[in-house]
């Protein structure tokens, strides 16, 4: 589903790398949990993945598509929610998912079950009228998470989805990122919340300082840890990294 092999990406004349050297897969039917500190280089990765940089070195498939040979491809088989929300603030909720759906060719029928569903998904029906930027921030949120999910991509790149996520709402992304994976799809989502990590993925990778010092199944990582919380091993771990 997704492959990055040996990509790295340097910033600034001093040449700091902000990720080096990293290599990951998502499998269908899996959650990776994509968790690190601050700067540790999370999303700089997910905004190479998707395309919005550009590796120094490596190579990214989506699907067997390259994101930067194939980029049309590559991007039409995920759907990507950035770190911030505040995006197309004039346009009207509406307005924003129909331009979304307009991008990936959503046929008018399918469009309206989408938003009809996803809006009582996530309480939004009665604001896709109002402008975005006199949404709250987690209204803000929730546009924009129905807007990557219109065209039911493959695979869902999510970065801190769960910002701003009031719990009704935070509980049921949580269950359509399992049902999404479950159905032979994938995911891949960065976050801080650690026990959402531990609880919803099949696999984590834990970056710190631009490396991937651990990836694999969360319980070969917890084994190797004494059993210990996600919590207590990603102190200690970035603490001696």
């Amino acid at each position: 589903m997704l492959k990055i092999t040996d990509v790295s990406k340097t910033y600034g004349n001093n040449k700091v790398k902000a990720v080096d050297n990293i290599r990951l897969e998502v499998a269908a039917k899996q959650i990776l949990g994509f968790i690190g500190p601050n700067g540790a280089g999370k999303t700089t990765t997910m905004k190479m993945i998707t395309g919005v940089l550009e590796p120094d070195a490596g190579q990214i498939t989506i699907n067997g598509h390259d994101i930067i040979t194939d980029p049309i491809a590559a991007k039409q088989n995920f759907g990507y929610v950035p770190d911030s929300p505040d995006m197309f603030l004039r346009l009207k909720g509406m307005e924003y998912l129909n331009f979304m759906a307009d991008m990936y060719g959503v046929s008018a029928e399918q469009r309206r079950e989408k938003i009809a569903g996803m809006g009582e998904t996530f309480e939004m029906t009665g604001a896709l009228n109002g402008r975005i930027q006199s949404y709250s921030h987690g209204m803000r949120q929730k546009i924009i998470i129905m807007g990557a999910l219109m065209h039911n991509p493959a695979l869902w790149i999510l970065d801190e989805p769960l910002t701003g996520l009031d719990p009704r709402s935070s509980f049921q992304l949580k269950e359509m990122m399992r049902q999404h994976a479950d159905a032979g799809n994938a995911v891949l989502f960065s976050t801080h919340m650690l026990e959402v990590a531990e609880k919803l993925c099949d696999k984590i990778a834990l970056i710190n300082r631009g490396k991937i010092i651990f990836f694999g199944e969360l319980e070969e990582l917890i084994a190797r840890h004494d059993n210990k919380s996600l919590e207590d091993i990603f102190m200690e771990v970035t603490a001696n990294a």
